[in-house]
């Protein structure tokens, strides 16, 4: 199990990681950084855990991660930025983390709306953001992070769609130290974003995606529709071209399809 001092050892940031809560088991890191949250804990508060007992997923899905394997860990944000900007927020969150992963492990990381990294295709982490406004402004952010470090192991239903740092890289990978690149990359990315609401980011996002004037299927409550990533949104929804009309998506469950199964799907499905 890690120790708060352990992770803290070495860390080279400002506010990102100044406190730090550490856990052998939890139900959820963002339910735990939420009530920290709630009774006005300071931005860049840690939780992490080595295991979770209901560990969330987006659309309400749980989180699978094997127990001392992976990096489990929310961190609180206060930032002081307009409600549409919040869209924006999982981006920077994604970009940051890409690149601290691209710096431990020179393996190349791809972006996926609205929240994944991928690996050659297959996802290795993904982010849960759950935001609270009081009087219309933003009050805090949880930002929760589930990222694939050394399992090599998933579930039937995942060994098609999911990966580790371990699998790709084919060497075991110092949690530790991968955890306080994380956070060094970003508290440096949340700061700089600050300055123009996020959207800085959005560049560096679609550098690293392989949505970008690819077919997709997106599935929103039960609707499908398919069409090409024509890019995002100056509020960080995705642009699809469907049936010879652009519309912005802001949810959803996406597949980035490929030359077959595109034009099976393109053929099929409508908006």
């Amino acid at each position: 199990m890690f120790t708060e001092r352990e992770l803290r050892k070495g860390l080279n940031t400002k506010a990102f990681g100044n406190r730090v809560f550490t856990f052998e088991k939890i139900d959820s890191t963002n339910n735990c950084a939420r009530a920290l949250a709630n009774v006005g804990k300071e931005e860049g508060i840690v939780v992490i855990a080595e295991e979770q007992t209901a560990g969330k997923g987006r659309l309400g899905r749980s989180w699978e991660a094997n127990r001392g394997e992976n990096l489990t860990f929310s961190i609180l944000l206060r930032p002081k930025v307009s409600p549409e900007a919040i869209n924006l927020l999982p981006l920077s969150v994604g970009v940051a983390i890409a690149e601290a992963i691209e710096r431990v492990t020179r393996l190349k990381v791809e972006c996926k709306w609205p929240n994944d990294l991928l690996l050659n295709g297959k996802k290795v982490a993904g982010i849960l953001m759950e935001s609270s406004m009081k009087e219309n402004t933003v009050d805090f952010v949880v930002v929760g992070v589930g990222l694939n470090v050394n399992q090599t192991q998933f579930s039937p239903n995942l060994q098609a769609r999911a990966t580790s740092l371990k699998l790709e890289s084919k060497q075991e990978i110092d949690r530790a130290r991968l955890f306080k690149e994380i956070l060094a990359s970003l508290e440096a990315n949340y700061y700089a974003g600050l300055k123009t609401e996020f959207k800085s980011v959005m560049s560096s996002w679609l550098r690293r995606t392989p949505m970008l004037n690819k077919p997709i299927v997106i599935s929103q409550q039960g609707t499908i529709i398919s069409g090409f990533v024509r890019g995002l949104s100056p509020d960080g929804g995705l642009v699809l071209q469907t049936n010879g009309t652009e519309k912005t998506l802001y949810a959803g469950d996406v597949t980035i399809l490929g030359d077959s199964q595109a034009k099976q799907s393109l053929d099929t499905h409508t908006p």
